[in-house]
């Protein structure tokens, strides 16, 4: 398994007069949906593929019900979710409400051994793909860690 790529050339925020840099950015190859990931899971397991579909439906319920009372929630060995929000500051104490809060987004810390499997990522330029590249015509045809 391999982790696709793009080049992105972008302007440094901190110097917008500066020379841009180019930088790679990753690409996903799609979306996989629910019941693909449940015949995924049903393929290795006991458990039927509806099953599993509604598992992760229930999952996610009770997830948004945990987060929204508060509270970190793990995902099994894998990591955990958690919320973070962005909020505008008021100059004084007794001026900061709910109101401050501008957007709230859920996030995913993985685990120590999760991130120590990405560490072991491969790379591949995603023109390093397209027959042209192959042929010798393109820069950057081999897969790279």
């Amino acid at each position: 398994m391999t982790l696709l790529y793009n080049k992105i050339q972008r302007i440094n925020p901190q110097d917008p007069e500066g020379a841009r840099k180019w930088y790679p950015v990753l690409k996903t190859t799609g979306q996989v949906s629910q019941q693909e990931v449940g015949k995924l899971v049903s393929d290795e397991t006991t458990i039927n593929a509806k099953e599993v579909e509604l598992a992760i439906h229930q999952y996610a319920k009770v997830v948004m019900r945990l987060l929204l009372d508060s509270k970190t929630v793990p995902f099994g060995d894998a990591g955990y979710f958690y919320l973070t929000a962005t909020s505008e500051g008021s100059d004084a104490e007794k001026e900061v409400t709910a109101d401050n809060f501008h957007d709230i987004t859920i996030r995913f810390r993985a685990s120590n051994d999760m991130r120590h499997e990405l560490s072991h990522a491969t790379f591949a330029y995603v023109k390093s793909l397209l027959p042209e590249y192959r042929k010798g015509t393109g820069e950057d045809a081999s897969t790279q860690s």
